[in-house]
């Protein structure tokens, strides 16, 4: 487990050099991910609009908007608990037509010629069903593979996952994971709908579908990437409610394990979508399944059932404060087996990324099948090797129903036990293992253990839609029950088996995935039972402790895997040496006030950047600062007319500024300058960076920030004004018109340039956000990173006391990797004064 400790100590820490190479060679090749806009452009048009909206509507215009998300919260809750329901009803359908067809083949079958036929027809029920699955996410949607927990929690972090809450992979994830556990895949169909629920909570505030173009209805609210992150947050915490019946536990869930910002009024809204998917799903079951329609007792897709002591034994308790030690010994040793897990998975994955992902879709439509076909046989070999024959006697069960148990080849009256957890439907086996007081041996208990956790491991990644819920519960069950059976058999401990079962599901799952709040909740509220709150939350924090001596989560190590740029809850250690001087990026793109559009053009056409600085240069007649070296003039290449409206705006701006002391023009191409890494306000500068200084320092007053989608909107409308007419009259754009192709907005290279005239230049500045946040080159760095992080910021300039902008701050200079390099470079590097300290006593 050595090359697995610590995720981020397999590219730094590790003593595998060729682990570490490995996976910097596989990032290489992983797309360079883009933030969101959660933070609000408050511009001209913005300003306007909601001027003018307020004048017509007054206090109603709030409560207008307020209302109709709450309906779309509703309708949110209830399409969630719709797919939950589709994926239900065809998985118990598909599963009971294969498992009676193989149970009737072997029914009566005493030879091999007739086991042999029961083997091909459970082989060919499996590999077509999982080849289905495959086909839907190889050639249809490849992000709709995994339980897509990771990339919705990269994009409630702020991260822009393509395709991530697109309506064609909800279609690939939801009959995707159909098939997959139909067709015996060891995966849930619960994490899954955790995706599926973000993206219907991203599809339906929109009033539109990219994929259903006719679908489309003008409503101009809720367009924003704020607005969407809140609707994907609510989505997947109902797909949690849907999942587990659990509505608390799914707004734990969004708080604890997706969303990075939140207030209270989500909080409500929240709540109440995961209320709606519960009771819809709960009346839709109640009545599909039982045609009692509106008893509500079928609260999820995964119900534990009641956890009861027996009328006739008055000795039962369900758990006893003795007991509550061995839980500690069980979490620990659950995170243990957890982080063993992920250390296998992440093996897996890199092999993946590095063989099977270059040798095409066929490979990893084979790769699939081969899994299917084990998992086949180990099922079927499994029970007749090791599995042995119970005296079917459930008169005293809490759970009664003979049709749970597998009879495989035993006699009449009887079970086998090892066939009643492999051949049953995994919610089935937990059921069983949680209330079936009958005996399952030791063999069938430890052989099961073994076999689901190589199983689902391998096949947590390969290209199906799959959940890791139920297998990590199923088999963290089977290690609980084979605890209590050891208490029980060898030490003559009166323990109840379907606590030591649930316990040591919270143990293995909690040591897999590392979640406490919520997990605890969501447990609680499947068991309906809270008398077990307590053995669970410690059990789980026991759990997340000792599977992080190791590593991370499992969902975590997928996103660092995938070079996902995932802001933390807080900087690494060792970041309080930092400054923002020390992480921001000097090579500056930017714009003038007033810019010609064919300069706009080349600057969007030649860079990716999705915000430009809007800047002017210094006013010629006032001095250089104390400490900050004069710098060469430019050349002038400005028209007069260009010139005089740029140095208009400056002048109206009336920002007091610190200065040069030599006349500068402006220039109509957009310029590029590159600053050394150096704190610009010090005077301590050491001198073989003061000729840098000297001839690359360019001072830039900074007046706002303009977005790219803005730029490439306004320039597909012809924006602009002649500059030698006496009167620019450049047209107005409303904030409605730039935001009515979002979330697609135009690319540059879509727009036709014969269509604009190049010769005309923009006016910037009403659509340029004014007032962004910002900080000093001097700030340290964890005051960034949490202003960063809290207010879902996508760009941070960066300027110093005189107004002039040094540097930008992006998500990717915040990661914990990129963080820790500059740690290590800062402690290996003297600094300034001590230098020159050092210098002068010498």
């Amino acid at each position: 487990m050595d090359n697995c400790c610590r995720m981020r100590c397999l590219t730094r820490d590790s003593d595998s050099e060729d682990q570490r190479h490995l996976i910097e060679e596989e990032r290489r090749f992983v797309k360079d991910y883009e933030s969101l806009d959660y933070d609000q452009c408050f511009n001209e048009p913005y300003r306007r609009q909601h001027k003018r909206e307020i004048q017509t509507h007054g206090k109603w215009l709030g409560s207008k908007k307020e209302l109709l998300s709450w309906v779309v919260i509703f309708f949110i809750g209830v399409f969630t608990a719709l797919v939950a329901f589709f994926i239900d009803y065809f998985v118990k359908r598909l599963s009971m037509l294969k498992l009676e067809t193989v149970n009737s083949f072997l029914h009566d079958c005493h030879d091999v010629k007739c086991g042999a036929v029961s083997l091909f027809v459970l082989l060919a029920f499996n590999v077509l069903f999982v080849s289905i699955a495959a086909a839907f996410v190889v050639f249809g949607e490849p992000l709709a593979a995994g339980s897509g927990i990771p990339e919705i929690k990269c994009y409630l972090n702020g991260v822009k996952v393509g395709h991530v809450v697109r309506f064609k992979t909800l279609v690939s994830k939801a009959v995707g994971v159909l098939f997959s556990v139909s067709g015996g895949l060891l995966v849930g169909k619960e994490g899954p709908m955790i995706h599926s629920g973000g993206v219907i909570g991203a599809g339906i505030p929109q009033f539109q579908s990219m994929t259903l173009k006719k679908l489309k209805f003008d409503i101009p609210y809720f367009r924003s990437d704020k607005d969407k992150r809140d609707f994907v947050s609510a989505g997947a915490a109902a797909g949690v409610a849907a999942a587990f019946g659990a509505p608390i536990g799914g707004v734990l869930f969004s708080l604890e394990e997706g969303s990075s910002f939140w207030n209270q009024s989500l909080t409500w809204k929240t709540l109440f979508c995961t209320m709606a998917s519960s009771f819809t799903l709960n009346f839709l079951l109640s009545g599909v399944e039982h045609g009692e329609w509106g008893s509500f007792d079928q609260s999820g897709l995964l119900t534990f059932g009641d956890f009861q002591c027996s009328t006739d034994d008055n000795d039962c308790h369900l758990w006893t404060i003795g007991d509550l030690f061995i839980f500690i010994i069980m979490g620990f040793v659950g995170g243990l087996l957890g982080a063993i897990f992920n250390c296998i998975n992440t093996k897996l994955t890199l092999f993946r990324l590095r063989s099977l992902s270059r040798k095409g879709k066929t490979a990893k439509m084979l790769e699939v099948v081969l899994i299917g076909t084990v998992t086949a046989l180990c099922a079927y070999f499994g029970p007749m090797f090791v599995g042995t024959c119970k005296t079917a006697d459930f008169a005293n069960q809490t759970n009664p129903s003979l049709d749970e148990v597998q009879q495989f080849e035993c006699p009449n009256g009887t079970y086998n036990d090892m066939a009643t957890l492999m051949f049953n439907t995994q919610e089935t086996a937990i059921k069983q293992l949680f209330h079936n007081s009958e005996a399952f041996s030791y063999q069938a208990l430890a052989l099961f253990f073994v076999l689901f956790f190589f199983l689902s491991c391998w096949t947590y990644g390969a290209s199906v839609p799959s959940g890791l819920f139920v297998p990590c519960i199923l088999c963290g069950a089977s290690y609980g029950r084979f605890c209590a059976s050891l208490l029980n058999g060898v030490f003559h401990m009166n323990t109840f088996l379907g606590t030591y079962s649930l316990i040591g599901a919270a143990a293995f799952l909690g040591g897999v995935v590392r979640m406490t709040i919520s997990l605890t909740v969501i447990l609680i509220e499947c068991t309906n039972e809270i008398s077990y709150a307590l053995p669970i939350m410690v059990t789980l924090m026991v759990a997340k402790w000792s599977g992080d001596i190791f590593n991370h989560g499992i969902y975590d190590i997928h996103v660092f895997l995938k070079g996902v740029p995932l802001l933390e809850w807080d900087p690494p250690h060792g970041a309080t040496i930092l400054e923002a001087s020390d992480i921001m990026q000097t090579r500056l793109k930017y714009v003038y006030p007033h810019t010609r559009l064919r300069s706009l053009v080349n600057l969007l056409r030649t860079t990716a950047h999705n915000a430009f600085p809007v800047v002017t240069l210094r006013q010629p007649e006032q001095t250089a600062a104390p400490g900050l070296p004069s710098t060469p003039s430019r050349n002038r290449s400005e028209s007069d007319g260009l010139l005089a409206a740029n140095l208009k705006y400056q002048k109206s701006s009336q920002v007091s500024r610190m200065s040069i002391d030599r006349r500068r023009a402006f220039t109509l191409t957009t310029a590029t300058t590159e600053l050394p890494r150096v704190n610009v306000t010090s005077k301590f500068v050491e001198a073989d960076q003061m000729s840098a200084i000297q001839d690359s320092l360019s001072p830039l007053i900074f007046h706002g920030i303009i977005l790219r989608s803005t730029l490439t909107a306004l320039l597909k409308r012809g924006v602009g004004y002649d500059e030698n007419a006496t009167i620019p009259n450049q047209p107005v754009v409303e904030s409605k018109t730039l935001q009515e192709d979002y979330p697609r907005f135009p690319d540059i290279h879509d727009i036709d340039a014969t269509e604009v005239n190049l010769q005309h230049v923009m006016d910037v500045t009403p659509y340029m956000n004014k007032s962004p946040y910002v900080v000093y080159p001097t700030t340290q760095l964890s005051q960034v990173f949490n202003l960063f992080r809290t207010m879902g910021l996508r760009h941070l300039p960066v300027i110093n006391s005189g107004g002039e902008i040094v540097g930008v701050i992006t998500r990717h200079d915040l990661t914990h990797d990129y963080i820790e390099e500059i740690v290590e470079a800062k402690k290996n590097t003297p600094s300034m004064l001590s230098s020159i300290t050092t210098s002068s006593g010498a």
